[in-house]
């Protein structure tokens, strides 16, 4: 529920314009709120972190371990897989316990798992590891989007929750440069290791949560007074009697979250492994190409979050679920050779596929009310990870014969599902949080 509501249509000018001024959204917040930002913020840079030390790593574990594409690939459908118990876990006890609690929870556990993946003696062991990383992978995202738009505004809460988003591509910048830098100075059979290892990182945030962070009084007055809260039966609750449920929001938000998050993860996952095994690029190179990648992303987390706010959460989704499907597809089909327009059209590629992302988790947030808000956006959002996580390992299976670029075109598809599920759900658009 958020705490600073809008101003009202008579307030000053001057007012009106500080408050829509470039970072009017962050003092908005107030100082318990900024604080809770810079929690969820940092969660999520750091989940980020920890997810792409995989992804960063899968050629050096490929031939370490001795492994075709099909297998390298279920690694991440098995993190995605299990993300979406994991997060569906975390949102009953973020309704139950509290956003707070919930968030250091996840963040411990995907920080010890990811760690444990840099001792892992063999390829069985490994899948094992990274699986019950996924727990905690799953279940941060959409504790912290919670915990920050009950807080936030409604005038501000996509770009607020947009600023969050874009720490996926700090984590994932991060990651880069300690692969660049520890691919550099040790060899494959030990590097792949030292980036499980420095995914202890994130340990560290917890000591800072436990202490300075705190639900939003308001919804959490809100949610202990409802005895739904953290129910899975309530989000699947068809209306009747003229009563609205919530099982038809439930079922196409999964849609929408599988088709982008399908098409984001098979970017994600196998763009590295296209960059150096068919473009032939080094490790520094890689890193250079990714880097235009990701400062694209970090620039559509950003812009994606104000549109949202001004074009509606639904032409938002929309707009960029068309971008991203047509970059995927150039992307894919850059001819040998053309290196100068690999390197061009990586960024708009990384600003698409993740301007997509800003609106998710205001969108998510205004679809459930609080005494299940965690639960529904747990469930939805990390129910469209585990659906999603086949398109990756599909992706490896055809890489095979199609090549890892003609196979990535896949993606594509998954854009064309979440515009698909947007027919059916509600514009919610400067929705208070009840």
């Amino acid at each position: 529920m958020s705490t600073t509501p809008p101003p009202p249509a008579t307030a000053p000018p001057a007012q009106r314009a500080e408050q829509d001024a470039a970072f009017g959204w962050f003092r908005d917040l107030g100082p318990h709120g900024r604080r809770a930002f810079a929690g969820a913020f940092g969660g999520y840079a750091l989940d980020s972190y920890d997810y792409f030390t995989l992804p960063l790593s899968m050629v050096a574990l490929s031939a370490h371990f001795g492994l075709d594409s099909g297998r390298t690939g279920l690694f991440t459908t098995v993190t995605l897989v299990v993300s979406a118990v994991g997060g569906a876990l975390a949102g009953v006890v973020a309704d139950r316990v509290g956003r707070v609690r919930a968030l250091v929870i996840t963040v411990l556990t995907y920080a010890v798992f990811t760690v444990a993946c840099g001792f892992a003696p063999d390829y069985e062991t490994l899948l094992v590891f990274r699986a019950l990383q996924g727990l905690g992978f799953g279940g941060e995202w959409a504790v912290g989007a919670v915990l920050v738009a009950e807080y936030a505004a409604a005038r501000h809460r996509g770009r607020t929750l947009g600023a969050v988003q874009s720490s996926w591509a700090v984590g994932w910048a991060l990651a880069a440069v300690a692969y660049t830098l520890v691919f550099s100075l040790a060899g494959d059979g030990l590097a792949w290791r030292v980036m499980f290892w420095t995914g202890a990182l994130p340990a560290l945030l917890v000591l800072w949560l436990r202490r300075s962070v705190h639900d939003a009084p308001v919804a959490l007055a809100a949610r202990e007074q409802d005895p739904r809260r953290g129910s899975f039966t309530a989000i699947f609750r068809p209306g009747w009697d003229g009563a609205p449920g919530l099982l038809r929001t439930t079922l196409l938000a999964c849609l929408l979250s599988t088709g982008v998050q399908g098409g984001y993860y098979t970017l994600a996952t196998w763009v590295p492994t296209y960059l150096k095994s068919e473009r032939g690029l080094s490790v520094v190179g890689t890193g250079g190409y990714l880097a235009l990648l990701i400062s694209g992303a970090f620039l559509g987390y950003l812009t994606g979050g104000h549109l949202t706010d001004r074009l509606g959460r639904r032409a938002t989704i929309w707009l960029f679920a068309l971008l991203s499907a047509v970059c995927v597809s150039a992307y894919a089909h850059i001819p040998p050779g053309a290196d100068t327009l690999l390197l061009v059209l990586g960024f708009p590629l990384g600003f698409c596929m993740s301007a997509i992302f800003s609106g998710f988790g205001s969108y998510l947030s205004e679809l459930y009310p609080t005494a299940v808000r965690g639960t529904g956006q747990g469930f939805t959002y990390n129910t469209g990870r585990a659906v999603g996580a086949v398109f990756p390992t599909l992706v490896g299976f055809l890489a095979d014969g199609w090549g890892v670029g003609g196979a990535l075109v896949f993606g594509a598809v998954g854009y064309g599902l979440a515009a698909l599920a947007l027919l059916g759900l509600p514009e919610t658009r400067g929705k208070e949080l009840t």
